[in-house]
């Protein structure tokens, strides 16, 4: 909003997370711009799909799916199900961010996945920008787990 967004709506299934969002929104007098719900998003995104919402900018930064290696498999159906259903509601030329904070999925199992989810979702991706974390949580070489966090923003196509 700060940057000329018309609205913005923030979804999230904690309360306290929704509580401190909108505590924000207020102080920094968006409130009248920024709506919130408290929501898992696993089933609100089907339903918005399903409305044919849509909008210039998702961000999915959902929380660690795979927290041990024998939930990689799990977690990589559940990276591309939300991917799928972020990519689908973008209208053609918007954008995706989306992350994964799971130090067991690689950066390129993460690419990998969202190369198929936009398979699934009839999308074409144009890759804009490759994170991590920031400095103040360096890579530490021969931790593995220290490199956790891949952050892709994409411009969306849709197939025609």
């Amino acid at each position: 909003l700060a940057a000329g967004a018309v609205s913005s709506l923030a979804v999230d299934a904690s309360e306290q997370a929704i509580a401190s969002a909108k505590a924000n929104a207020a102080v920094n007098d968006f409130s009248s711009q920024a709506s919130f719900l408290c929501e898992d998003v696993f089933a609100l995104l089907p339903g918005l799909v399903q409305q044919k919402e849509q909008f210039d900018l998702v961000i999915l930064d959902p929380p660690a799916f795979a927290k041990s290696r024998a939930s990689i498999k799990t977690a990589a159906r559940g990276y591309r199900e939300i991917n799928r259903r972020g990519m689908q509601l973008v209208c053609d030329g918007g954008f995706l961010a989306t992350c994964t904070c799971s130090h067991f999925i690689t950066a390129q199992m993460f690419e990998e996945i969202i190369m198929l989810a936009a398979r699934d979702a009839h999308v074409r991706l144009r890759l804009i920008e490759r994170r991590a974390q920031a400095p103040d949580h360096p890579v530490l070489l021969g931790a593995n787990e220290s490199d956790y966090l891949k952050f892709l923003t994409f411009q969306i196509q849709k197939e025609r």
